[in-house]
């Protein structure tokens, strides 16, 4: 009797299909939604834009809104610059908040469902009608109140790395302690996802694996870097890419708010535009050179 000859799938295909059946939500959206606009941006950014009252008109200019954002315009270069030094240096500090606060909410204590809700909270109140709410003048005074009141912490600051030089630590080591204690909010606003995305990996981890390296003697330091370390190291990776792209897209960044004063009352729209896609190709340069590099470190099971 003839075997079915019906096509058979092996775990690794399967596994394969599954993951783009979790990802053709999004690939359909961008098809039906940012497909166009993202070729429109392309066109934009070659031509001069000039509105009409029936729409807009295109004037071919090549490169030239390129050679403007880059080569004239006195400010887009140097925040571009800032905006990625300042997400390199934030990065370690953010990735390690993140981790610290997963290995605490990933503890049994009472009252841990409330611990984590509260470490969620900066993603609701950074949503857009909770940000335009924080823009309103009588948000702004109080933040400006609490600006006057932190005066004491600076000053605290200071005191810390001045007694941290006075122990001989590396002039750098110290300048980045007190820069990270200054950028303290920020960086808990910023690690909201990160730090649920460090408890899942953590929660990923089967107990066994723990149990039977106490039964060999392994201490809670060497679980942690023979077991724990290597097990997540692929989300650090997820965590990476997660914090650049929001970075980078937060409505508070300055190249963001930039591109938006150079669309309607500055160099116009198709500079803005060129602008856009020199940001996007900065990050997506740079993004693929740490991906790149990490990828060669993280540990990756084996199907």
């Amino acid at each position: 009797m003839k075997k079915d000859s019906k096509l058979k799938l092996s775990l690794r295909s399967k596994r394969g299909l599954t993951g783009y059946l979790f990802i053709s939500p999004f690939i359909i959206g961008f098809i039906l939604f940012f497909l166009y606009p993202f070729i429109q941006s392309v066109i934009f950014s070659l031509n001069k834009l000039e509105i009409t009252q029936s729409g807009f008109v295109l004037e071919y200019v090549g490169l030239e809104n390129f050679r403007e954002a880059v080569l004239v315009h006195p400010n887009f270069v140097r925040i571009l610059i800032e905006g990625i030094l300042g997400m390199i240096n934030d990065i370690p500090l953010i990735l390690i908040f993140s981790f610290f606060i997963a290995n605490l909410l990933n503890q049994e204590f009472r009252g841990r469902f409330l611990a984590r809700t509260i470490f969620f909270l900066p993603v609701i109140l950074t949503a857009k009608i909770i940000y335009n709410l924080e823009q309103g003048s009588y948000i702004q005074q109080a933040l400006n109140i609490q600006q006057v009141s932190n005066i004491g912490g600076i000053i605290s600051t200071r005191a810390l790395q001045s007694f941290l030089y006075s122990l001989k630590f590396p002039y750098n080591f110290v300048n980045y302690i007190g820069y990270a204690i200054n950028r303290l909010p920020d960086i808990i606003n910023s690690s909201a996802i990160p730090v649920l995305i460090f408890l899942a990996a953590l929660q990923s981890i089967p107990n066994s694996i723990y149990e039977a390296a106490y039964i060999e003697g392994a201490t809670k330091w060497e679980s942690f870097w023979k077991i724990t370390f290597p097990l997540i190291s692929s989300f650090i990776l997820v965590n990476i890419v997660y914090i650049f792209v929001d970075a980078f897209t937060t409505p508070q960044n300055r190249i963001v708010a930039l591109l938006k004063e150079e669309a309607w009352g500055g160099a116009g729209y198709g500079v803005s535009t060129a602008m856009a896609w020199i940001y996007f190709l900065a990050i997506a340069a740079l993004l693929g050179l740490i991906v790149g590099i990490i990828s060669r470190y993280i540990y990756q099971q084996q199907h």
